[in-house]
């Protein structure tokens, strides 16, 4: 994923809406009844977060996988347009909205507000990295952040990132890109967002890393691992990672191991029905490690297996491994 990004359909990042013909003119068909005017409900995708983070890349996977997708769209024609596209024969729509729309945070929080009011079902998509990723991606493709001015690439990075904090706060997914590719992306999103019957109550993410490398900034819960022998000192398994049988035996396999799984599963069994009350659709458990290469890795497959087998959705995904 680079810092470049484009529309879904082809328009270039940063290139206006392009405005629809002149006059009154419609490809929707007028009512047969004058005094209709109730709007059925859109199912709403906001796609926002940080310059250079991939928003647009989440735009085209929310394409492909069916929804009407608008870029830089400004706050203020949100209702709008989704009013307008529940007119017709939309059923799900998506805007990518960032401060390229100069007026913008508290914009999108009321915009959003006024879609829950009249009956659509918005959800918030948060889209971020850490600022060495977004530095790079920037450096790459030689272009100035939209925040920039005249100080530096870090400054207009700040500077976003705070604006955003409200949004970012009152969002459904947080999808952090930083050690993310495309696939992996359309993944997650595909996870999230694909229509398959009815959707997912909630759709959990078992995230192992490694302590030495930080937290991450989108988990929900955090499990330590380092409680358990580590396989590093274990010459013949230092080699392998926490996907290799051996491994996973040698973690699984100690005393406290089972214990841990069974009590920590209780607890998200207790977690869960609280969540969808709550209308909480993603979880992040992050499982850590040292070095995120054997525990972690080992413990984070196995509560994904155990949360599968349970009828939860959920994916498996290693943010450390193969980082030494």
């Amino acid at each position: 994923m680079t810092g470049t990004e484009q529309v879904a359909g082809g328009q270039v990042a940063g290139a206006p809406v392009p405005a629809g013909p002149a006059g009154p003119q419609s490809d929707v068909p007028p009512s047969g009844d004058a005094a209709t005017t109730e709007v059925p409900p859109l199912d709403v995708v906001v796609v926002t977060g940080l310059s250079g983070a991939g928003k647009n890349s989440a735009g085209r996977v929310l394409e492909d996988l069916g929804f009407f997708v608008v870029d830089n769209l400004p706050p203020a024609l949100l209702q709008p347009m989704v009013e307008l596209g529940a007119r017709g024969d939309l059923r799900r729509f998506a805007a990518v909205v960032d401060v390229r729309s100069r007026a913008f945070s508290s914009d999108l929080e009321e915009a959003i507000r006024q879609l829950a009011e009249a009956g659509h079902r918005p959800r918030v998509v948060y889209v971020h990295a850490r600022n060495e990723v977004l530095i790079r991606r920037y450096e790459s493709v030689r272009r100035e952040h939209p925040l920039q001015g005249s100080g530096r690439l870090i400054d207009g990075i700040d500077a976003e990132r705070e604006l955003l904090t409200g949004i970012a706060g009152e969002a459904d997914l947080w999808v952090d890109t930083s050690d993310l590719n495309v696939h992996q992306l359309r993944a997650t999103l595909e996870a999230a967002f694909v229509e398959d019957g009815a959707p997912p109550e909630v759709v959990a993410t078992v995230l192992s890393f490694g302590f030495k490398y930080g937290l991450p900034l989108d988990a929900d819960l955090v499990v330590d691992a380092r409680f358990l022998p580590n396989p590093h000192w274990v010459p013949e398994l230092r080699a392998m990672t926490g996907r290799d049988a051996e491994v996973r035996d040698y973690v699984l396999g100690q005393d406290d191991a089972e214990s841990f799984l069974d009590r920590y599963s209780e607890v998200l069994r207790l977690l869960l029905p609280g969540y969808r009350r709550e209308g909480k659709r993603y979880l992040t458990l992050a499982v850590g490690c040292t070095g995120g290469k054997h525990r972690s890795v080992a413990i984070a497959e196995e509560f994904a297996r155990r949360l599968s087998a349970e009828g939860v959705p959920a994916t498996a995904r290693h943010r450390d491994l193969g980082r030494e």
